[in-house]
């Protein structure tokens, strides 16, 4: 049994109802939301300002660990700034933090992946803040495909097929894995076909979300259905850090 606490921005459609499904029977999903609607820059950097009051909230349902489950506002100011995010989570709830950023970090090395080429729902612009967040920790992103979008409404009514679309599209013999970025961009019923069909990973914000948090509540019992990351929860690599 464990309680996931969730951070998910207020527009966001897509990161519980993927959560839920992924979940084990026996842990449970707790949310709060914090105010977002237009993914850009600024939305996001104000997304955060409720981030202590929330927590809090999410406290008194006796969460295990809570994880802020939104990439962008998690890497927005580069190396470091997600587990600042969970650190203030930490503070204020007294309770275990991670972040979605935090997560994707510690899953690319869990499966020793240097090489990746990005795709995401993110505009030019935000899709560069994620770009140089992977390299300033230490991966080489050999290429950054957006779909240009800033409604997160928007981004959240896209099929999973425009995943599945644009991770074909944007494979490359050289990447060891493709990471897809945004959780409200329906990504986890694809996972595992892409997988079969390129022959590497393939992680989703949302993905990696899951794997951080199980991980943090001891949860060892793999998740079939999500990609090898969620199938084969703990090997190769040792249990994730919480910040």
């Amino acid at each position: 049994m464990g309680r996931i606490g969730l951070l998910v921005p207020s527009s966001n459609t897509t990161v519980e109802p993927e959560f839920y499904r992924a979940l084990p029977k026996e842990v449970t999903l707790h949310a709060a939301r914090l105010r977002l609607s237009q993914i850009a820059a600024d939305s996001i950097e104000g997304m955060v300002d409720d981030i202590e009051a929330r927590s809090r909230d999410l406290a008194t349902a006796d969460v295990d660990v809570i994880v802020l489950g939104a990439a962008a506002p998690s890497f927005l100011k580069g190396l470091g700034y997600d587990r600042e995010m969970a650190k203030r989570i930490e503070a204020a709830s007294g309770k275990r933090a991670t972040t979605t950023s935090t997560a994707l970090i510690e899953a690319l090395k869990h499966l020793g992946v240097s090489r990746v080429v990005l795709g995401a729902a993110y505009d030019d612009k935000v899709n560069a803040i994620a770009k140089s967040f992977l390299e300033a920790n230490g991966f080489n992103v050999l290429s950054a495909h957006g779909l240009g979008l800033v409604d997160n409404l928007v981004v959240g009514r896209l099929d999973a097929s425009s995943a599945y679309d644009l991770a074909k599209k944007i494979d490359r013999p050289d990447a060891e894995a493709i990471v897809l970025a945004c959780t409200n961009w329906k990504t986890m019923d694809v996972i595992d076909q892409l997988e079969r069909e390129l022959g590497k990973p393939v992680l989703s914000t949302t993905q990696v979300s899951v794997w951080a948090a199980l991980r943090a509540i001891g949860r060892i019992e793999g998740v079939p259905g999500y990609g090898r990351l969620l199938r084969d929860l703990t090997a190769p690599g040792k249990e994730t850090q919480i910040a």
